[in-house]
């Protein structure tokens, strides 16, 4: 139902049962908003989007309060902006002045507003908060003197990712957010998916940037510097610097990273079919052998973590291979540098990726061979974006180039794959085709794609059933829980931690809606139909490196080369 409302002196249409935030940011008004985000329940904590309706004596939020047909709003008089302007004020009062210094300055919320309000000059002093940065975590760091309490990580920790590894701690002046007994981030059970970072308003959580290290490292000629990129990374970096979609968003920034001084550029999608093969080879046995339980995908490192922690009684198994990210560097180190007359310790190996959960896993011990990291350092979307500012790379300007043997390559398997359910979808065609010798094509397994936070899809292969489920952002997972409990069986799972897959991962562009994911994981799939090349197995040079490299090495037989072991892991409350 439509009514109208009076707001700064025009008639406005407004619909029953919204808020009159809602209703303003509809027709066009912006109001200013600290703690609130689209898709969830506000809380009008930061009390900045207050209006003033005649009638009511006091400002009201706009965020919490529902529209009424009888009133007449002004949303910018001067008793709300002194309003507006005195929160921000208060704010700054005791915030470190160290924007120079800051990771999110230039992209700070609450500098944007201060901005915004026309704030010149500091007219309250506060005591400056004094809390001790923490950099325990592999991927997160959490720098809580910045922080403005708007309480946007602690409901995305608790509402999307489902784990709560952040809540306010203490009362009054000393309140603050905090972990489990006020203990640091690698005590928790955070995860490391990053998407409390890219929530967070001010600079008060990022990743661990590794972009100093790779500085070093890139000016040493004494190491051969390799880097790796997932198939999500080119066109969305191009994208940060300002530059108009390109045909070949790959090649370009290949170009880009020769000039930064990468000696080998390969595709981390390379990897990712290699995962496909592998996967798809334990998915047939499995089926061949009427072998009951889950195979759970361990593609997602934040879900690897979350599988540790707290999947215990769950039917199936956690698959023991690597990452994509890990089996290119484990293939780095093991083939490339032995096939370069080289030394596994001579070469620097880089990820970009939009995954900060990746540091974490990088850094695992098990991720090592004999003391040497397949992967050295992990960079985000965000930070190579940085760097290429950094070292002055014009990228219109940039020619574009190939990427190097043997990865060059990449079916649009590892494309789909950074999508929810897209690399479910990839191992199922791959499975299919091994035991019925037929590509079903994508049709029977369109239902894996979409936006719920539970898919599934039951498919037949030489007369028995299949079913796979997906699970888009980990509270999907009580629902899949909810029907194990039921009975039901699921020979394949993926669950992806972050809602819509890596193409919303906590090292993308922040902060993205929900439509924006959607839009992200559309020209996934748009890229992935024109692709010629659909599964590992139709591209000679892929399969032919996967059977006559991987699976036939002597040195480095496949089960060292691509599986991992993990371990089950205690955390704090």
């Amino acid at each position: 139902m439509m009514f109208s409302i009076t707001v700064n002196g025009r008639k406005m249409q407004a619909e029953k049962g919204e808020t009159i935030l809602s209703a303003l940011n509809r027709n066009g008004i912006k109001i200013p908003t600290l703690c609130g985000m689209k898709e969830f329940t506000p809380t009008g904590a930061c009390r900045l989007c207050v209006v003033e309706v005649e009638g009511r004596e006091r400002l009201i939020t706009a965020c919490s309060h529902p529209v009424e047909e009888w009133m007449n709003i002004h949303t910018h008089s001067p008793r709300v902006l002194k309003a507006r302007k005195t929160i921000i004020e208060l704010l700054l009062a005791r915030h470190p002045d160290e924007c120079l210094y800051c990771v999110s300055n230039l992209n700070c919320e609450l500098q944007k507003l201060a901005q915004e309000l026309n704030i010149l000059e500091r007219r309250i002093r506060g005591r400056k908060t004094k809390i001790r940065l923490d950099q325990s975590g592999h991927s997160v760091v959490r720098e809580l003197s910045k922080c403005i309490l708007c309480s946007r990580c602690v409901r995305v920790c608790e509402e999307i990712i489902t784990v709560t590894a952040l809540d306010f701690v203490k009362r009054g002046q000393k309140t603050h957010i905090g972990t489990s007994m006020d203990r640091d981030f690698n005590f928790t059970s955070c995860i490391n998916c990053g998407q409390c970072i890219n929530v967070c308003p001010t600079g008060a959580l990022h990743e661990k940037q590794h972009i100093a290290e790779v500085q070093e490292y890139l000016s040493n000629k004494a190491y051969q510097k390799v880097v790796q990129y997932t198939p999500s990374v080119p066109s969305t970096i191009l994208q940060m610097l300002g530059i108009k979609p390109s045909r070949d968003p790959e090649s370009i920034l290949n170009g880009i990273l020769r000039k930064m001084g990468f000696d080998k550029i390969f595709l981390t999608g390379f990897g990712t079919d290699i995962l496909v093969e592998e996967l798809s080879d334990r998915l047939e046995k499995k089926i061949r052998n009427g072998d009951n339980g889950s195979l759970f995908i361990s593609a997602c490192p934040a879900w690897v973590k979350y599988y540790e922690q707290s999947v215990k009684d769950l039917p199936g198994e956690l698959s023991t291979l690597k990452s994509p990210q890990q089996i290119m560097g484990a293939i780095i180190k093991s083939h490339y540098a032995p096939a370069a007359g080289l030394k596994p310790q001579e070469v620097y190996s880089v990820s970009v990726t939009p995954c900060t959960a990746m540091k974490f896993e990088a850094a695992r011990e098990s991720m090592t061979t004999r003391g040497i990291c397949d992967v050295d350092a992990v960079l985000t979307v965000r930070e190579m974006a940085q760097m290429i500012k950094l070292y002055g790379i014009d990228a219109v300007e940039t020619e574009g180039e190939q990427a190097d043997e043997p990865a060059s390559l990449k079916s649009s398997a590892a494309v789909i794959a950074e999508v929810s359910g897209g690399l479910a979808e990839a191992v199922m065609r791959c499975t299919s085709l091994k035991i019925s010798g037929n590509d079903p094509g994508r049709k029977p397994f369109k239902s894996l794609r979409g936006t719920a936070s539970f898919r599934e899809v039951e498919t037949e292969i030489r007369g028995r059933k299949i079913r796979v489920g997906v699970v888009d952002g980990l509270a999907g997972f009580a629902k899949f829980r909810e029907l194990i409990a039921s009975g039901k069986q699921y020979d394949l799972v993926e669950v992806m931690v972050c809602p819509g897959g890596c193409v919303n991962g906590g090292g993308m562009p922040a902060p993205a809606s929900k439509e924006e994911i959607r839009n992200r994981a559309r020209l996934v799939y748009q890229n992935e139909e024109s692709d010629p090349v659909q599964m590992p197995s139709s591209s000679p040079p892929i399969f032919n490196f996967y059977r006559n490299e991987v699976k036939q090495n002597v040195k480095t037989p496949a089960d060292k080369l691509l599986h991992t072991s993990f371990v089950a892991r205690d955390v704090l409350l």
